[in-house]
C-alpha cells in the first residue's frame, strides 16, 4: 500500500477524553461526570442558536449555503473588520489551519511553533510536507521567548504560530512582542486568538498595518458551539482571496451556519458566557492555590495549567484517579515541551468546580 511517507511517520493527535468513554470504562452515569478537560463552555449554547437549528433541521436534505455573506457580515461586525477580511471554515479552526497549509506551504517549507503550544498546528501542516521548527515558550515566566522565534527563522520559513492566550499555559503574548515578530519576517504570522474573549486582549487593530498577519478564531469556546465545528480567520483581503481559492465550498453544515449566525446576534448570551467562564477560572485558580502540593499558573483563558509533581503522582496517575471518581481533566503529557507532570483544568459551572476541588482534595490526601 502506497501511503504517503508523512502519514506513515505522523504521530496521531491526542484529543481530550469524552464523557461516554469514561462512563463506559468506569461504569459511571454520563450525567454524573464533570468534564473539565476540553476547554468547553459550561453554560451550553445560546438558546437562540438551539431554536434556530431545530427549525432548520427539516431542511437537512438540502445542501448547505454556499453564500456565507450573512454570517461573514456578522463576524465582521463582531470582529470590527471589513467582510472581505473574513474567511469561515468548518471543523472548528482546524479547517482554516488546513487551508493555510494548502495556500502557503510547499513540501520542505518550514513553520515555527513555540513549545509548549497547541499541537494541531504541527499535525495539520506536516501532512502538506512542511517541517516544524520549534521555538520556546518560557513556562516558568508563562511568556513567549521572542528571541527564540526570531532565531528559528530561515529562508524556508513560511508560517509562524503565536497562540495567545497560549494553550495549554494560559499566558498572553503582548502586542509589542507580536509586532516584533511580524516586523522581523516576511513569513505569515498566525496569531491564534481562540481564547481572546476570556482575556480582553486582541490584536485585530494590527491588521491594517501588517500585510503578513493572520488572526485565527473559533466558535468553540466563549460562543458555545464546539459541537458545531466552526472557525474563522481575519487577515488582509489579498490573503483571504487566495485562501478562498482552495477552501471547500460546502464546509459549513446548514445547522452550523444558522447556529453561528444566531449566536453572534445574542450579545446577552455572549457576555453571560464570558462572565461565567472568568468567574469559574478565578474560583479554580484560588482553590488550586490552596494545595501546597500543586503549582497553578495564572491564566487568561478558560483553563489552568497545573504542575502536579509534588503530589507523588505523575499526570497519568492523577488523571486516572480523577476519572475513576467521575472527573475529566487533560493529561498534558502529549504536549511537546512539557514532561509527565502537568495537567490542564478547564472551567466548569461553579458547582462543578467546587465538587472537583473536593474530589481532588481526597485524592491528594
Amino acid at each position: 500500500m502506497n501511503v504517503k511517507k508523512t502519514v506513515e511517520e505522523l504521530d496521531p493527535y491526542v484529543p481530550g477524553r469524552s464523557i461516554y468513554e469514561i462512563a463506559t470504562k468506569y461504569s459511571l452515569k454520563p450525567e454524573d461526570i464533570i468534564k473539565l478537560g476540553s476547554n468547553e463552555n459550561p453554560l451550553g449554547p445560546s438558546p437562540k442558536a438551539v431554536k434556530a437549528t431545530q427549525e432548520s433541521a427539516k431542511n437537512m436534505h438540502r445542501y448547505p449555503e454556499s453564500d456565507l455573506s450573512d454570517l461573514i457580515h456578522q463576524i465582521a461586525l463582531y470582529s470590527q473588520v471589513r467582510p472581505e477580511q473574513v474567511i469561515v471554515g468548518g471543523d472548528g479552526a482546524d479547517e482554516i489551519l488546513d487551508v493555510l497549509g494548502k495556500t502557503f506551504m510547499d513540501p520542505g517549507d518550514e513553520f515555527i511553533v513555540p513549545l509548549p503550544s497547541y499541537m494541531y498546528y504541527e499535525f495539520t501542516l506536516t501532512i502538506h510536507g512542511a517541517k516544524p521548527v520549534f521555538a520556546r515558550w518560557d513556562v516558568e515566566g508563562n511568556r513567549l521567548d521572542v528571541a527564540s522565534v526570531l532565531e528559528a527563522l530561515t529562508p524556508r520559513t513560511r508560517i509562524i504560530f503565536l497562540c495567545t492566550p497560549n494553550n495549554p499555559t494560559g499566558g498572553l503574548i503582548s502586542k509589542k512582542d507580536i509586532k516584533t515578530v511580524v516586523e522581523g519576517t516576511d513569513a505569515l504570522v498566525v496569531v491564534d486568538e481562540a481564547y481572546f474573549e476570556f482575556s480582553g486582549a486582541e490584536n485585530v487593530d494590527l491588521l491594517e498595518d501588517y500585510h503578513n498577519l493572520f488572526i485565527l478564531r473559533t466558535f468553540s469556546k466563549v460562543l458555545g458551539l464546539a459541537g458545531m465545528r466552526i472557525g474563522y480567520g481575519l487577515s488582509s483581503p489579498e490573503i483571504i482571496e487566495y485562501m478562498h481559492r482552495v477552501k471547500p465550498v460546502f464546509s459549513l453544515t446548514k445547522l452550523s451556519y444558522v447556529a453561528a449566525l444566531e449566536t453572534l446576534k445574542d450579545s446577552e448570551y455572549i457576555e453571560k458566557s464570558r462572565e461565567l467562564s472568568v468567574d469559574s477560572r478565578e474560583l479554580l485558580y484560588h482553590g488550586l492555590q490552596k494545595f501546597s502540593q500543586l503549582r497553578v499558573f495564572k491564566s487568561y483563558a478558560n483553563y489552568l495549567l497545573v504542575d502536579v509533581r509534588e503530589t507523588g503522582m505523575d499526570s497519568g496517575q492523577i488523571t486516572e484517579e480523577l476519572m475513576k471518581r467521575g472527573v475529566i481533566v487533560r493529561n498534558c503529557s502529549s504536549f511537546r515541551g512539557l514532561d509527565d507532570y502537568w495537567i490542564r483544568v478547564s472551567v466548569g459551572t461553579l458547582e462543578e468546580d467546587k465538587k472537583f476541588l473536593e474530589i481532588l482534595k481526597g485524592i491528594i490526601k
